[in-house]
């Protein structure tokens, strides 16, 4: 893939707050890239610095190996979806979406039409426009599934349909990169759910760079080629979907994105580590010998057998159904297990755990 954003040391201070600090990232074109992290960590902050609606204190972006930095927002090759769209109420949806196209093409097309009295084979009469317009909003809405909505006022939409209309609006300008923050926050989870596949279908038709702010780690999992999980300002790790789940680097990770077992434990050696003086196999190396980690076990990667047939005995002291699975808390008395089984356990009853060598994720011991 080509690099399209390049990311180097940006810093970002508000009254000597420090909200961003030293960020290092690229972003490669046709790239679906999830920015996600808790409130305040930053993340919709670097989005505004791409978008042009703030300026870092240090740092520099290169957009196509230009600095980014230099050139005004409205010559930015990028829109922005905000998470409560921003439409026009007195507009109709077919209004709402040429609006952009109107702006950007009508004022300099006949001020061009003034200087030259149509002496140039470029120019095109204010029908020629038009019909331009209309061409390419019909095109657009039927992209995000709102054809035939075009004289609907946004007051008799759902929250789904505006949020299409918001995502046409800015799509029609034809950017080389789609920027939104928290665009699906206003959606109950159904929709929010809909959007999801939506979204990422857009994507791919359109072959652009979306960049996507959320604090839902269902949203990034579900969409993305690129997380990139920010805390405090700080990126703490960048990778697909499948490798920031099952390899977080360390503890924010592995507790932000999804739910995990946390244990602690010693390295003995290259695929061998060591909890409640018990020795386990495992895939991971590179660590020193008998030095002090992070072990992740995800949920659902621990198997309930009969007593003494797992490495280590238990109760269950709760459970609860949660539709696909069931959710049940083993205490074993050096920590409580938790456990996704599709296989009902009664609290009280007495269980083992066991799970496998590639199941346990080594990490670095860090504090919290």
């Amino acid at each position: 893939m080509k690099k399209l954003i390049e990311i180097k040391g940006l810093t970002k201070e508000f009254n000597g707050n420090i909200v961003l600090k030293g960020i290092d990232l690229d972003i490669n074109e046709n790239e679906f890239v999830t920015l996600l992290g808790p409130s305040g960590c930053g993340k919709t902050t670097l989005l505004r610095i791409l978008g042009g609606f703030e300026y870092p204190t240090n740092g520099e972006v290169l957009f196509d190996e230009k600095n980014l930095l230099d050139i005004p927002p409205y010559e930015r090759l990028t829109n922005t979806v905000f998470q409560h769209y921003a439409l026009f109420p007195h507009l109709s949806v077919f209004d709402n979406v040429a609006y952009g196209l109107r702006i950007k093409n009508l004022p300099s097309r006949f001020s061009d039409l003034i200087n030259k009295i149509k002496k140039t084979k470029d120019y095109k009469s204010r029908k020629d426009v038009e019909r331009e317009i209309k061409e390419k909003v019909t095109k657009i809405l039927e992209l995000v599934n709102l054809k035939g909505f075009e004289s609907r006022t946004i007051d008799s939409l759902s929250g789904g349909q505006q949020q299409r209309v918001a995502i046409a609006r800015a799509l029609v300008n034809e950017p080389k990169v789609l920027l939104l923050d928290e665009s699906l926050g206003a959606l109950d989870l159904k929709l929010r759910q809909q959007m999801e596949y939506e979204l990422k279908k857009i994507q791919r038709q359109l072959g652009i760079t979306f960049i996507f702010v959320t604090h839902d780690q269902e949203e990034a999992l579900t969409m993305s080629d690129k997380v990139v999980v920010m805390n405090d300002g700080l990126i703490q790790q960048v990778g697909s979907p499948i490798d920031i789940y099952n390899e977080p680097v360390n503890k924010f990770v592995a507790k932000f994105v999804g739910k995990s077992n946390i244990i602690d434990g010693i390295m003995k050696r290259d695929l061998l580590c060591s909890f409640n003086n018990q020795d386990f196999e495992c895939v991971d190396k590179g660590f020193k010998e008998n030095e002090n980690v992070d072990i992740v076990i995800r949920p659902e990667d621990i198997d309930l057998l009969k007593p003494n047939e797992g490495f280590f005995n238990g109760k269950v002291v709760s459970e609860v159904f949660q539709g696909a699975h069931y959710e049940i808390s083993v205490e074993t008395g050096f920590y409580t297990f938790l456990v996704h089984t599709i296989y009902y356990h009664a609290v009280g009853e007495e269980v083992s755990c066991r799970f496998d060598p590639e199941d346990i994720q080594i990490m670095e011991k860090m504090e919290w």
